[in-house]
Parts: structure tokens; sequence; C-alpha cells
């Protein structure tokens, strides 16, 4: 069974390498806007479903049917990652600039916080050729057999932040693409004093329930996969 990995990140490609899991990456590219009023769990659960169908959208412009009939399963894994609040309504994403990180910021100090990664996979299959379906002028290529999401959060407690700090941190160059503007892998940790929780799903993809997820969508396929 192919497992494709929809994420530019190259955390979550990091952290899915240590399982030793056969997979390939496919970068996918949504819009990620909340939408007004729209809650945290709601959100990510969105965004996972979007990169979803993204990948699949993709998939379908770069792979022809399958011609030999084989019904190729496979396995695409989407995630997503946000910080919030402790009032579980403000989410923390990727700063738009200086002074949008400097306002989560000055929130998260001397606070905690909870991280919160949605992680999808979706089961497709190629679809043998002459079964193909047309929809908007394309080809498609697959059908869905099975979709799954899990949402892990972890507790993630700041130090207090002086206004130096946060400003040699943002000249680091190290925020502009992380949720909550700051990575606990890098220069980051030194903001972190405690964490409660999966310190992978931190980094952007909680690894032991992902691997158990993966294994929960082959249950019964020849192909099960077993980390490690």
């Amino acid at each position: 069974m192919d497992i494709i990995l929809a994420s530019g990140s190259p955390r979550r490609r990091e952290l899915l390498a240590r399982a030793q899991l056969d997979f390939r990456v496919l970068s996918v590219d949504i819009d990620e806007t909340p939408q007004d009023d729209e809650l945290p769990k709601d959100y990510i659960e969105r965004m996972v479903a979007t990169k979803a169908m993204a990948a699949i959208e993709q998939l379908n412009g770069t792979l022809e049917i399958d011609e030999n009939g084989t019904n190729e399963l496979i396995i695409i894994l989407t995630s997503d990652t946000i910080g919030v609040l402790p009032d579980g309504k403000t989410v923390l994403v990727k700063p738009t600039g200086h002074d949008h990180a400097y306002s989560m910021w000055q929130q998260m100090s001397d606070n905690i916080h909870e991280v919160w990664t949605a992680v999808q996979a979706t089961k497709i299959q190629r679809l043998p050729k002459g079964t193909e379906h047309n929809a908007s002028e394309r080809t498609q290529a697959f059908q869905i057999i099975d979709q799954q999401q899990i949402t892990e959060r972890t507790a993630v407690t700041f130090i207090p932040l002086t206004t130096e700090m946060m400003s040699n941190y943002w000249d680091s160059g190290e925020p502009v693409d992380k949720a909550g503007g700051y990575g606990i892998q890098g220069l980051g940790a030194a903001w972190v004093s405690r964490i409660n929780g999966s310190y992978t799903n931190v980094v952007g993809l909680p690894l032991a329930q992902t691997l158990a997820l993966i294994k929960d969508m082959t249950e019964g396929s020849e192909d099960i996969v077993d980390p490690l």
C-alpha cells in the first residue's frame, strides 16, 4: 500500500521518516484563512479535509488511469497544527508579519496555551481503465474508500517574554512558517518551561498517534503497515 504525506513541512517529513515507513511526499497549497467565528476544532478539521481533496486533485492531474486493473490502494496523510489560547477560541496560526507575531507572543507570555494537531488518513483506490468518472471535465482516477481523523492536544507553558527576546527571535527568521510563531525543536525551545502531552505533536505531527491511525487504516489489507 502506497503512503503519501501531503505536506510541504520538513518537520513532518522528518518525524514520519523516524518510523522507517516507506512514503512519498506531495506538497499541497490551500487557503488557510480561518472563517469568521470558526472554532479551532472546526478549523483544523476543515484544513486536513481540504488538504486531502487538494492532494487527490493533484494525483488526478498527474497520474494516469490504471490500465492493468490492479485497483491500487493509497493512503494520503494530511495534517494541520495550530495553537489555541486558554479561552479555547483564539487560534494561533502562522504569523502574517512582525506585528501579528508580537501580538500572539504577548498573549502566550507567562501563560499556558495548547497546541492542536489534526491528522487525516484518506484511503483512495485507483480505478481501472474504463470506470473513471468525469467531474468538471476532468477525469477522476481515484475513489475514496475510507477517511479517519484524529486530533491531539498538548499544553505548553511559556516563560515571561521581554520585548528584546521577541525582537531577537523574530530577526532569526525561525517564526515565519510555524503555528504560534515558534518552533519547539529550534530556538523557540528556550521559551518553553514545560509541556504536558506529546512533544512530536508540538513539532507538527503526533507520531505515535499517526502510526496507530495508519495501522488502523491498513487492517485487513495485504499490506499491513507496522512501523519500525
